[in-house]
C-alpha cells in the first residue's frame, strides 16, 4: 500500500484553494463504487421488509420510526422541549439530540409533503450516499480508485450498516466529516471548517471532525512558523468547533448551567465519558455471566475497531484522518452507557477499514475468488445481522 505522506495531509497536484467548489465524480469508477453500494443497501432494505412482514411488523415503522428516530421526528415536528422521567437520576431530554438531522427533516416537510418519519428517511438515504461519495474521492485521491472501490464497499457491508437506511444521524456526520477530511486534504481550509462546524450541529461526537481540522492548522502553523498562513487556514480553523460548542452552550444556557448543562442532560441518559471504566465493568460482566447475542457482537466489534486503528497508526496514515479517527474510538471506547449502540458511533469511521481495503485489493489481485468470497461473506453477515437487529433483537440501537 503506498501512501502521499506519513502523518501530513496529501501533496497537491493543484494550487492551494480555500473556498468550497462543487466535485464531479471520478468518471465510471465512482459510478461503479456508488451502485455496489445502493445494491448492498437495496438488499438489506428488503431482507428488514421481508422479516417484518412474516412477523406482522410495519417496515417503514421499523426504519423511520424506531427508539432515536422518535426523538427527531419529535424534535421536527414540535420543537425542544420533551423530558421523560424514569427510576430516579434516569431523566431522558431531548436536548441530548443535537440539532441538525431535525433541521432538515424540517425542512424537507416544509417543501414536500412527506411525512416527519418518511422525510428523516429521504434526508439518511441521501446522506449516505453523499457519504459514500466523499469516502470515495477522498480514498482515491490517497491510494488509488480500486482501493476507493472497495473502501465504499466494505463501509457499506458493516455489520451495523442498516443504520444507513434508518432514520438516524450517522450518515449525515459520516457525509459532512467525509468532505470536510477531503477538504483538508486538498488544502480548502474554509470549505472544511464550515463543514466541520455543520458536523459538531449534527452529533456530540461530530466534534471529532473539528479536532482533525484544528490538528491540521496546528501543523500547518507550526510548519510555517507563523509565517505566510493563509486567511482561509485561520477561519477555518476557527469556524470548525463553532457549531459543537454553540449547541452545548446553548443548552447549558437553557438549562441554568452554561459550561455543564449539557452533560448533565447526557448523565440524565446514563451518558459520561468515564475514561472506559463503564465500558469495562460492562465487559467484565459480560465474560463472568453472558449477556444477549447484540453485547458480544459489541464486544468484537469494538475489539477489531482498536485492532484496525493501529494498523492505520501503522500504515502512517495522513494526520486529520488519525485525528478524527481517534477522536471517534477514543469517545466510544471511554464513553459509558448503551453499550449495544457503540458499533453504530463508529459508523463515521470509515477510516479504520482502509487497511481491511488495501488488503482485500491485494487478495483480489493475486486470488480473485477469495477476495469475492470474503466480500459474499461480509454481505451476508451484514444483511442477516441487520435483519436481526431492527426486526428481531429489538434492542436500542
Amino acid at each position: 500500500m503506498t501512501h502521499p505522506s506519513p502523518t501530513v495531509p496529501a501533496p497537491l497536484t493543484e494550487p492551494p484553494r480555500t473556498q468550497c467548489r462543487s466535485y464531479a465524480p471520478e468518471g465510471p469508477t465512482a459510478v461503479r463504487a456508488l451502485g455496489v453500494f445502493a445494491a448492498a443497501r437495496l438488499t438489506g432494505l428488503l431482507a428488514v421488509t421481508a422479516v417484518a412482514h412474516a412477523t406482522g411488523q410495519d417496515t417503514f415503522r421499523l426504519l423511520g420510526r424506531s427508539w432515536d428516530s422518535r426523538w427527531y421526528t419529535g424534535i421536527a415536528a414540535h420543537g425542544y422541549g420533551r423530558t421523560l422521567h424514569f427510576e430516579p437520576g434516569v431523566v431522558q431530554s431531548d436536548l441530548a439530540f443535537f440539532p441538525l438531522y431535525p433541521g432538515l427533516i424540517r425542512a424537507v416537510t416544509t417543501l414536500t409533503p412527506l411525512s416527519h418519519g418518511a422525510a428523516g428517511l429521504v434526508v439518511s438515504w441521501l446522506a449516505a450516499g453523499a457519504a459514500a461519495l466523499g469516502i470515495y474521492l477522498l480514498a482515491a485521491r490517497l491510494y488509488d480508485r480500486r482501493t476507493a472501490t472497495v473502501l465504499v464497499v466494505l463501509w457499506g457491508l458493516l455489520p451495523h450498516s442498516v443504520i444507513l437506511s434508518m432514520g438516524y444521524t450517522e450518515p449525515v456526520l459520516t457525509a459532512l466529516a467525509a468532505w470536510s477530511l477531503y477538504a483538508l486534504l486538498t488544502r480548502r481550509w474554509l470549505c472544511a471548517g464550515a463543514l466541520a462546524a455543520l458536523a459538531g450541529l449534527a452529533r456530540p461526537n461530530g466534534f471529532a471532525v473539528a479536532a482533525a481540522v484544528l490538528a491540521v492548522a496546528v501543523y500547518e502553523i507550526v510548519r510555517r512558523r507563523g509565517r505566510g498562513v493563509p486567511r482561509g487556514l485561520w477561519a477555518g480553523a476557527l469556524l470548525a468547533p463553532l457549531g459543537w460548542a454553540a449547541y452545548v452552550l446553548w443548552v447549558g444556557v437553557r438549562e441554568g448551567d452554561a459550561l455543564g448543562g449539557y452533560f448533565a442532560v447526557q448523565r440524565g441518559w446514563g451518558s459520561r465519558f468515564d475514561f472506559g471504566a463503564g465500558s469495562l465493568a460492562f465487559v467484565e460482566h459480560l465474560l463472568l455471566h453472558g449477556d444477549k447475542l447484540v453485547h458480544s457482537v459489541t464486544l468484537v466489534i469494538v475489539a477489531v475497531a482498536v485492532l484496525l486503528y493501529a494498523l492505520l497508526v501503522a500504515d502512517r496514515a495522513p494526520l486529520p484522518l488519525l485525528v478524527y479517527t481517534g477522536v471517534l474510538l477514543l469517545i466510544t471506547v471511554g464513553g459509558s452507557g448503551f453499550f449495544e449502540s457503540k458499533p453504530r458511533f463508529l459508523l463515521p469511521a470509515f477510516p479504520l477499514l482502509i487497511p481491511l481495503a488495501g488488503a482485500l485489493v491485494r487478495t483480489a489481485r493475486a486470488r480473485p475468488r477469495n477476495a469475492y468470497l470474503v466480500v459474499g461473506a461480509l454481505a451476508g453477515l451484514s444483511v442477516a445481522y441487520g435483519t436481526y437487529l431492527v426486526a428481531i433483537a429489538r434492542m436500542p440501537l
